[in-house]
């Protein structure tokens, strides 16, 4: 099937849907509502009275999240440079408003609005699109510790901290890891990373240290990693899920855990569910959705226009893979307990909406294709980007470039 484009006012071609993307998407998006369906059913009768509860609401977040996927995907990710400073200044706004409510669920401050909207999920979202912006924006200094890591820090440590507060050790950990990657794909030096490394392992040691919910988890951890039997109750529950669940599993909606004590199994537990019902045939083609999503996310990143959208479509590819693996890790008791959702599996709005959100963006890059906007000297400037674009095969930067530039349909084709 042939391409169409059509040229827009910045010097740029426009294109249609990656449709990979798309097919991926949607795979997730399906799969994630029958087990979805499956895993909440008896857990939505318990706790509200309506097995379809929690589904009907999926569905509902599910409706809002792909209307924002589509603005996004119209919308030209250029204009975050301008937008993205009065966002995050609402998403601090938002996330100080949590700590200032009494709304407290499961011992922790997260939601505003009913307990209907979390804004750490929308952090994690605003804090990419803000460091990529910036990374971008200072991408000659970034070499300069004091224009560079310094403020980088600053800026992290004030979005993870109001997380942290909540307390939503995940979602903070996650921001700061997040960070130290877009720093690195936008060419910081390699020095000044290990040194953010040396850092975040400190603050991850004085947080555990601090916090009571830290150590009780790491030290669940270590104590499931000398003997699976002596694991948390919650990881305990999991593995008996898996165990059972075998090669082929017992059949979709025939799961027992999710009716015999496995703690909320339609949103941290979900995975736990998926691999007893389908079994691991089941959880590695999940893996395998999920790595095909990060794959083509990399793809879009090495096709765009300019260093902006490949910073910004790294980040968000990267961010939706490592949440997954990070909530299937948890449940096979690889990392301390973490309480993240599976993006397009896990029931809850705000994930949802925030990951519908960045595929949006994702497939606003993914229609843009540069016309000479970009200097090949600007990509060799950062060695970090360049050989992410030797992920797909290419020998060089300059060499796809140039090969791209001398295949690309004009305005008068």
């Amino acid at each position: 099937m042939r391409e169409s484009y059509a040229l827009n006012s910045g010097g740029r071609t426009v294109r249609g849907f990656d449709m990979p993307l798309l097919a991926v998407v949607a795979a997730l998006t399906v799969f994630g509502l029958a087990m979805l369906y499956s895993s909440s059913w008896d857990f939505s009768l318990g706790a509200y009275g309506d097995a379809m509860h929690m589904f009907n609401r999926q569905l509902t977040w599910l409706g809002l999240g792909a209307a924002v996927a589509l603005f996004f995907a119209f919308f030209d990710y250029h204009h975050w440079r301008r937008l993205v400073v009065p966002v995050m200044g609402v998403t601090i706004v938002l996330l100080a408003a949590v700590l200032l409510m009494n709304g407290i669920r499961l011992g922790a401050k997260r939601a505003i609005f009913d307990g209907s909207v979390q804004p750490s999920e929308l952090a994690k979202l605003v804090s990419i699109l803000y460091l990529s912006v910036w990374l971008y924006a200072k991408r000659e200094y970034l070499h300069d510790i004091s224009l560079g890591l310094i403020p980088l820090g600053v800026i992290l440590g004030v979005v993870g901290g109001l997380i942290y507060q909540q307390p939503d050790l995940s979602a903070a950990a996650t921001v700061l890891i997040l960070g130290g990657l877009l720093f690195f794909l936008a060419g910081g030096d390699l020095k000044q990373i290990g040194g953010l490394l040396v850092i975040a392992v400190l603050a991850a040691w004085l947080v555990s240290s601090i916090s009571p919910t830290g150590q009780q988890r790491v030290a669940d951890f270590l104590a499931g990693i000398r003997d699976p039997l002596q694991a948390s109750y919650h990881v305990r529950r999991s593995f008996e899920a898996i165990v059972n669940g075998g090669w082929f599993g017992v059949g979709l909606g025939q799961s027992q855990a999710k009716l015999t004590g496995l703690p909320v199994p339609p949103t941290d537990s979900v995975f736990a569910v998926v691999v007893e019902e389908l079994g691991w045939f089941g959880a590695v083609g999940l893996i395998l959705l999920y790595g095909f999503l990060v794959w083509r996310g990399l793809v879009i990143a090495r096709r765009a226009p300019d260093m902006l959208g490949t910073i910004l479509a790294s980040g968000l590819s990267i961010w939706v893979g490592f949440e997954a693996l990070l909530n299937m890790a948890v449940m096979v008791g690889l990392v301390p307990f973490a309480g993240n959702a599976l993006p397009f599996i896990s029931a809850g709005g705000s994930n949802l909406v925030a990951t519908l959100a960045a595929i949006g963006i994702l497939f606003n890059i993914s229609r843009q294709r540069g016309e000479g906007a970009m200097a090949d000297e600007e990509w060799r400037t950062y060695s970090a980007v360049a050989y992410l674009r030797r992920w797909d095969g290419r020998r060089g930067v300059s060499r796809a470039r140039r090969a791209r530039r001398a295949n690309q349909p004009t305005s008068h084709d």
